[in-house]
């Protein structure tokens, strides 16, 4: 009976080391495929843009409208004569729709009556053009029209660079570029070398003023500037070897 015993318990023994080994194999295996390394690598480039745009109101009041409309009117040609003397087409301007509204007569007590006081026109016109330069020095001197009689309102300029999608696969390939040498010299230290790529994730573009450190998981697509710094991002997993 004692042997028997003892038979069962070297069965029994025996079945728990193999599935030891079999669980320790696996966990081996588990862990040999997580050997990665996840790294981020960037590239940037300054360019400068490449066309522009203006935005400016002019507006008057009038006691009618009539008289509203006719100081508009008069004052396109001064318009049209400024804008043509700093070498804007005539294809490069676009006028936008009028827009008008009255303002009522309020009484000494605060109330609103139903008569018109006088009447309100403005109108927007908007430049484009693809000297950004020309579009910098007007949105800095046009406000002297004011002293033609023009009331006017300039809006900050706006710049844009129409080639980022030509950019787009050299930066992101030096961007990958990056983060293997990051990868590189993280593991270094550990006699390690990157192995295969795994996967590669493409980060969003962020376009910015030159000196700006600013970064948004939305991506940033700066207006506000001539020369501008383009930095795209791979999130980049690489096997360890």
């Amino acid at each position: 009976m004692l042997e028997k015993i003892e038979k069962f318990q070297v069965i029994i023994l025996s079945l728990v080391l193999a599935l030891g080994l079999v669980w320790s194999t696996k966990i081996a295996t588990s862990t040999l495929s997580k050997d990665v390394i996840f790294v981020t690598g960037s590239s940037s480039k300054t360019v400068t843009s490449d066309s522009g745009m203006l935005e400016f109101t002019i507006q008057t009041r009038k006691p009618t409208k009539a008289a509203a409309y006719a100081e508009i009117s008069n004052q396109m040609p001064i318009i049209k004569e400024y804008l043509k003397n700093k070498g804007i087409n005539d294809s490069e301007i676009e006028f936008k729709p009028y827009n008008g509204y009255n303002t009522y007569r309020v009484l000494d007590n605060g109330r609103t009556t139903n008569d018109i006081a006088y009447y309100n026109i403005s109108q927007n016109i908007e430049i484009r053009s693809n000297d950004v330069n020309k579009i910098k020095d007007i949105s800095t001197d046009i406000t002297n029209l004011i002293s033609k009689g023009i009331d006017i309102n300039v809006y900050p300029p706006m710049y844009f660079y129409s080639k980022l999608s030509d950019e787009k696969v050299k930066m992101l390939e030096d961007a990958t570029a990056d983060a293997k040498d990051r990868a590189s010299a993280m593991l270094k230290a550990t006699n390690n070398k990157v192995g295969k790529i795994q996967s590669v994730n493409m980060g969003v573009f962020q376009i910015t003023p030159v000196d700006s450190t600013s970064v948004s998981d939305m991506g940033i697509s700066d207006t506000t500037t001539i020369e501008k710094k383009i930095t795209s991002v791979a999130n980049v997993t690489f096997r360890i070897k």
